[in-house]
């Protein structure tokens, strides 16, 4: 079977769509495969776009807003008549989806989905409650777009049942784990002396993420922490975190080093398809303290510290052993480290490649 020659492919910038898109662009341009990213919703930082350049991606942007933001629903019906326009112009092999409502669109190409996450599973795990009449609209868009793809891919199998749950319906969902690149993007492999520092990383303003959770426990660590992530919400409020050092958003060269220094990577989160940051933190040899959610204890069992996400007591317990046991702190760093070399971007290439040499022979 032979490999696409061209992708049209979608993304946003706003979260780890973003570093997913590049890294798995650049491993498929290296096996002579061309992307070209329409990236919708807040434009590409100057960062950002030049990631993209040195990867030989081809990015396009439009201001349409996302499927999961409020009200977005003119903008989606546009940005899917720019989409088919750009297929028209691209001619792509093959369609690669990160988002559900514009596979329902009138293709010519194969289309395969990726469900990074999806608002009804995110109000699941973090309200803990089915999600509202609100999102019937986003609900319906979702379930047109899973039953019109040709292949859905999901990070986890854990995000998968949990599609296959909230849209009640099977999906045959294809399990690929996102992959990191060897060595550090943009930095430099020296070696980094470890630092007293507990770090955590991702979209502060997301309740997903739950880093209030190790604001509220700042106080009785002897360690400081160190928190990294975009503070302004797309609705654009700004989060204010007490008890923590806010690092806000940093450019990957920066995150990468922020990596390597701390000691700890702790991550309570509620909800987490994947986890990008605890791949990165890993690789740089942080012991982790995880919320134990099925899709992290899918990957990381044996290899990090689980505590219930909105335990604060467990949570405080587990990351303070970690700093006054520097043995067994060590020890978990290993195991981390050990876990993450089984995520090469290499092997999650392959796997999308199979993937799509399937619906284009």
């Amino acid at each position: 079977m032979s490999n696409p020659a061209t992708i049209l492919t979608t993304a946003d910038a706003v979260g780890g769509v973003w570093r997913y898109t590049v890294d798995l662009g650049r491993e498929l341009r290296a096996r002579g495969i061309r992307s070209t990213v329409a990236v919708m919703g807040p434009p590409p930082t100057p960062t950002q776009r030049r990631e993209a350049r040195e990867a030989g991606l081809d990015v396009i942007d439009r201001p349409y807003r996302l499927e999961w933001m409020d009200d977005p629903w003119r903008d989606v019906d546009q940005s899917g008549t720019w989409l088919l326009e750009l297929e028209e112009q691209i001619k792509p092999t093959l369609v690669h989806l990160n988002g559900y409502a514009h596979a329902a669109l009138p293709w010519r190409t194969p289309v395969v989905v990726v469900a990074h996450s999806c608002v009804r599973s995110w109000w699941r795990a973090v309200r803990g409650e089915s999600a509202p009449s609100s999102v019937d609209r986003y609900s319906a868009a979702v379930k047109a777009g899973l039953l019109a793809a040709q292949a859905v891919v999901a990070p986890s199998a854990a995000m998968g049942a949990a599609l296959e749950a909230e849209y009640g319906m099977p999906l045959n969902v294809r399990v690929i784990p996102n992959g990191r690149r060897g060595g550090e993007r943009g930095a430099s492999n020296r070696a980094v002396a470890k630092e007293r520092i507990v770090l955590a990383a991702g979209r502060i303003w997301d309740d997903a993420k739950n880093v209030k959770a190790l604001c509220a426990i700042a106080s009785s660590l002897k360690w400081p922490v160190y928190i990294a992530g975009e503070l302004r919400a797309p609705s654009g409020a700004v989060c204010e975190l007490p008890g923590v050092h806010l690092l806000g958003h940093r450019p990957p060269h920066e995150l990468s080093n922020w990596y390597r220094r701390a000691s700890i990577y702790a991550l309570p989160a509620r909800y987490e398809p994947f986890g990008l940051s605890v791949l990165e933190a890993a690789s740089a040899g942080c012991a982790l303290v995880l919320g134990d959610i099925p899709s992290l204890r899918e990957y990381w069992d044996g290899a990090a510290r689980f505590v219930p996400p909105d335990d604060h007591a467990a949570l405080s317990v587990a990351v303070q052993r970690l700093i006054e046991r520097p043995d067994e702190q060590r020890a978990a760093a290993r195991l981390a480290v050990a876990r993450a070399a089984d995520f090469g971007i290499d092997r999650t290439a392959d796997a999308y490649l199979q993937v799509y040499q399937t619906l284009i022979s």
